[in-house]
């Protein structure tokens, strides 16, 4: 146990000194060599995670819909469900739901592709060239996963509280307009900036997790397996844990 204990802390501790040096090299990083880079990673967690976002982002908010609005329809309360579900989506499980889809798709494509650059050697072809493959590899991904990740939680919002409406003027006797007006009557402003804080925050955690499993990705084939599944499960319990301490933070 104290070995485990230790190898976490060191990896930890590896994990930030990899953050901290990727965000010295951010300057460099928007100048003209490597923009490209950057709009490439841009479009692969963004454009090409839209898909699944939809799908998921739809049926978070028709499933809150309809668990709450059922529960609340027995006290004569289903209006109040756009009020649920608006919070809900804008303070957890919009920027919740969208990191867990962008660890498991795009964290795991990362952590694979660095993964194995480090075991054919590419790495230090990187480096014998007196190119550091932080600024190469790491900064590109972490500034598009910390632009992309709020973007892709406001369409997650949206279409989460949009499939609620869809419930509750279907199922529940809740008309859109009703359903709206309830939204913005409790609904507030903080909500949405907290969930976008929270966001970021994910998008950081899942680019610092994926490029650190992938460098320290060893016996081939095999290694670059087990740090795809280790990139998925640490962002998964990294996103679970700092998500309750920010809300903690923020609403007492």
């Amino acid at each position: 146990m104290g070995r485990g204990a230790l190898l976490n802390l060191r990896g930890l501790g590896q994990s930030l000194m990899m953050l901290a040096e990727a965000t010295v090299f951010l300057p460099m990083t928007l100048g003209r060599r490597q923009r490209s880079e950057v709009f490439t990673q841009l479009y692969v967690t963004g454009i090409k995670s839209l898909g699944v976002i939809t799908i998921v982002a739809a049926f978070t908010g028709m499933i809150l819909a309809l668990q709450t609005g059922l529960e609340l329809r027995r006290f004569g309360l289903q209006q109040n469900i756009g009020t649920a579900v608006t919070v809900v989506m804008l303070r957890e499980m919009g920027p919740f739901m969208t990191a867990l889809i962008v660890a498991a798709s795009v964290g795991s494509a990362i952590a694979a592709q660095v993964g194995t650059m480090v075991v054919s050697e590419e790495i230090s072809a990187l480096e014998i060239m007196s190119i550091n493959p932080v600024r190469f590899l790491v900064t590109p991904r972490l500034l598009a996963l910390a632009l992309m990740m709020p973007i892709l939680t406001i369409y997650t919002n949206i279409l989460g509280i949009a499939g609620g409406a869809l419930v509750g003027a279907t199922q529940l006797q809740v008309s859109f307009q009703a359903y709206i007006d309830n939204a913005q009557l409790y609904a507030e402003n903080k909500d949405l900036y907290v969930g976008l804080l929270k966001a970021f925050v994910f998008g950081i955690v899942i680019a610092t997790t994926a490029c650190h499993q992938g460098f320290i990705a060893t016996e081939g084939a095999v290694g670059v397996g087990q740090a795809t599944r280790r990139t998925v499960i640490i962002a998964f319990l990294v996103i679970l844990v700092l998500g309750y301490m920010l809300t903690r933070l923020f609403y007492r």
